[in-house]
């Protein structure tokens, strides 16, 4: 059964509406306004030794709490704000009602709407939904000099300074060899300075302290494929789903790899459907990304002549392409 709002609005309070009686909202000013505010909502929410999926949950719910005002927005857009009435203490108001059902096609809409706008202007929600893993018993060194050094790379790397980096997490691997975040920030430098080799052998190294460890993992992938060593690429993303059978980032990879440098677009389209479900299960804010790719790739089979084999691999994966 579905909710229904009944809103008084002050008319006073609101940003978008000019000084003259006769204003209407500007819808498109007021989508910015509230996807911004969501951003904000993303920006605020702690990463610190918490595993993903939790965190993938808070960005949802900073989301979900937006729709509903921007839905509101909407539908006052199409509204005389002349109409409005005015009160004993001369504020103007006016009765809306409008029907409010999250499980709504619109609503869903919306949603994906707003998550579309984050995916490309906030910065905070990348950083999120890419944080690392939850800390591991060698993950952080408990030698002091150790960290010192480590914390003096991670400086480095925060001013691209990719060599000076480096040579502060030898030196603090050099003192605790168990010392897991220090290869993993180590091959991230190798990797920007495009040593790749160097880079999977310090992922390697770290896994071999955390054989589970995602970061490394899905790292090792990213640096065979900048290789171009894609048969390399496509067993990295295997490693993962051995670990994590369920990872999203398997199927983007694997279908990214497939569509566009091994020339399997119906391959690379399958593992595409499929991290896309994924996200979506997951309320992931990656689910437009994967819907991109989807887009891409069937411009691709559209004029190779595969609509057909197109809509049966997105048939197979539960998707309607209507």
């Amino acid at each position: 059964m579905k909710n229904y709002l009944f809103l008084f609005l002050f008319l006073a309070g609101l940003k978008n509406v000019s000084a003259q009686d006769t204003a209407k909202l500007n819808t498109k000013e007021i989508f910015k306004e509230i996807s911004d505010e969501a951003c904000k909502c993303i920006d605020s929410i702690p990463t610190s030794d918490r595993v993903r999926d939790s965190i993938t949950a808070d960005i949802h719910s900073c989301i979900y709490a937006k729709v509903g005002a921007y839905q509101i927005g909407q539908k006052l857009s199409s509204l005389d704000l002349s109409k409005a009435l005015e009160d004993p203490q001369g504020n103007k108001n006016i009765n809306v009602s409008m029907d409010y059902d999250p499980n709504s096609q619109e609503f869903q809409e919306t949603y994906y709407e707003i998550e579309r706008y984050l995916m490309e202007n906030c910065n905070s929600l990348k950083d999120k939904i890419t944080t690392s893993d939850k800390v591991n018993k060698n993950s952080i060194s408990e030698n002091k000099e150790a960290l010192k050094y480590y914390y003096l790379g991670i400086d480095e790397s925060k001013k691209e300074n990719n060599k000076e980096a480096i040579e502060y997490y030898k030196k603090a691997v050099k003192i605790d060899p168990n010392f897991a975040f220090a290869y993993d920030n180590m091959g991230i430098s190798y990797r920007k300075l495009e040593k790749y080799d160097l880079a999977i052998d310090a992922y390697e190294k770290s896994l071999k302290i955390d054989p589970n460890g995602m970061m490394p993992l899905q790292n090792i992938a990213v640096a065979y494929s900048y290789k171009k060593d894609y048969k390399n690429a496509v067993k990295a993303y295997e490693r993962i789903a051995k670990i994590e059978p369920n990872n999203p980032e398997v199927y983007y990879g694997i279908g990214q790899i497939y569509a566009f440098n091994l020339s399997d677009t119906e391959k690379g389209l399958d593992n595409m459907c499929k991290a896309y479900n994924i996200y979506v299960e997951q309320k992931s804010a990656y689910r437009s990304d994967a819907e991109k790719i989807i887009q891409m790739i069937y411009a691709q089979m559209k004029k190779d002549g595969k609509e057909a084999a197109f809509e049966k691999i997105l048939e197979a994966n539960n998707i309607s392409s209507k």
